[in-house]
């Protein structure tokens, strides 16, 4: 049996709609602060929803030049973005000698979505001749990975994920698995969404799906007994994911090491979770033998809490049938109620304040949290963080079509 190889975090990179790198965004996770707003990037008098965690002090000529931003769609330059930080935060140099050892697994949910809505639009009008060149290379979702991977110079194992709203998640979970088996030193990984677009709001309208409280401040409230759909958000969350010799030897900063990965499918229905959310119990168990871990030993959850009616009373059932009588004593929140639900891109965020909230020994909260819920009765953390010693965490990730990702992270030692 082949000894597999231990993976670290050495690299974090985020644009979210609390700010656009990761100290901005983590402060105000810290802090309690929501990123959602007013929806301004489509006609909000056309839709029930009003608000959204929009991005909004995102400029990519700080990044990339202008010619090559316009290029990309929205969703792969906030991947890019992510990347040249994340790499950056883990000063590692990819060269000729390394290039073909450094992978890129990146994933979305939806991928160019605008890009596909701007173009139709100039079809009908216009005709196939006035149709971008760009346009297919824009608009499909592996070209977040594509355009990371170019950007940087990484030639190792390339792909993406899509896989709902547990993109993220799976996409670090899989790119953990390339270095465990040896396909690769270091892994870019990490999921990215555009997803404000007309289209994208029109149909999460329309199967209910998205709040219709217009108040900005308090229309992502998990867990709490009046939440009434997610609030959508965009961005991207990145990690660099390392052998840990490998990490060693160029005496990276470790910001966790990653052990557990579980994915499952519910066979049950195309948006609605499993009763009892057993397919997402069945991720989680699976996660925690994969990295040798009992219930009791997780100290916190960043939980997927999207603040629907079913996500939020499934999981919490699910945490009680894997956790037991720990569930009680562990903490479980959702940043979603500060971020908004980033979709293919939520895992990746996720991961990276599951990581931090380990590394600064707190927990962060859930905010709106007013009303509470006899369905949802663990520790959500309710509206202030609060500190406690981490020393091993858990973030879950639902999406349409029965998708369950979970990921396990532990202190380096």
């Amino acid at each position: 049996m082949m000894q597999k190889k231990r993976v670290v975090v050495t690299g974090i990179g985020a644009v979210t709609p609390l700010g656009k790198d990761v100290a901005m965004s983590w402060a105000k996770i810290k802090a309690g602060v929501s990123g959602v707003g007013p929806l301004t990037r489509v006609n909000a008098d056309d839709y029930p929803a009003k608000v959204a965690a929009e991005v909004t002090d995102f400029n990519v000529e700080e990044y990339l030049e202008k010619k090559d931003a316009r290029k990309m769609d929205r969703f792969t330059q906030f991947a890019v973005a992510a990347a040249l930080m994340a790499v950056e935060d883990a000063k590692l140099d990819i060269n000729d000698e390394n290039a073909h050892r450094i992978g890129v697994w990146v994933g979305s949910g939806i991928g160019g979505m605008e890009t596909f809505e701007n173009q139709f639009e100039t079809f009908l009008n216009r005709g196939y001749r006035r149709v971008s060149p760009f346009f297919v290379p824009m608009m499909i979702p592996d070209m977040a990975a594509g355009q990371v991977s170019i950007t940087l110079g990484a030639k190792g194992f390339n792909s993406c994920t899509v896989t709902a709203c547990a993109t993220g998640t799976n996409s670090i979970g899989d790119a953990f698995k390339v270095i465990q088996r040896g396909d690769a030193d270091a892994m870019i990984t990490g999921g990215a969404e555009a997803p404000i677009t007309r289209m994208s709001v029109a149909g999460f309208c329309a199967n209910t799906a998205l709040s219709t409280n217009p108040d900005p401040q308090t229309a992502s409230r998990p867990f709490d007994k009046n939440r009434d759909g997610f609030v959508i958000g965009e961005g991207a969350g990145l990690v660099v994911l390392e052998e840990l010799e490998h990490a060693l030897a160029r005496e990276a900063t470790i910001y966790a090491e990653i052990v557990g990965y579980g994915s499952t499918g519910d066979a049950y229905h195309i948006t609605a979770p499993a009763p009892g959310g057993e397919g997402g119990a069945r991720a989680m168990k699976m996660a925690l033998d994969d990295g040798g871990l009992s219930p009791e030993n997780i100290d916190y959850i960043n939980a997927h809490g999207t603040s629907t009616d079913y996500n939020d009373k499934f999981e919490t059932l699910a945490v009680k049938e894997v956790f037991g009588e720990h569930a009680y004593n562990l903490a479980m929140s959702s940043t979603k109620s500060m971020t908004g639900h980033l979709l293919g891109a939520a895992g990746g965020i996720e991961a990276i304040f599951s990581i931090l909230a380990m590394k600064e020994s707190i927990l962060p909260p859930t905010i709106n949290y007013e009303t509470p819920d006899p369905e949802c009765d663990l520790d959500y953390v309710p509206n202030k963080a609060r500190e406690k010693e981490i020393n091993a965490v858990m973030s879950n990730s639902l999406g349409f079509g029965g998708h369950n990702a979970t990921l396990v992270f532990k202190k380096y030692q």
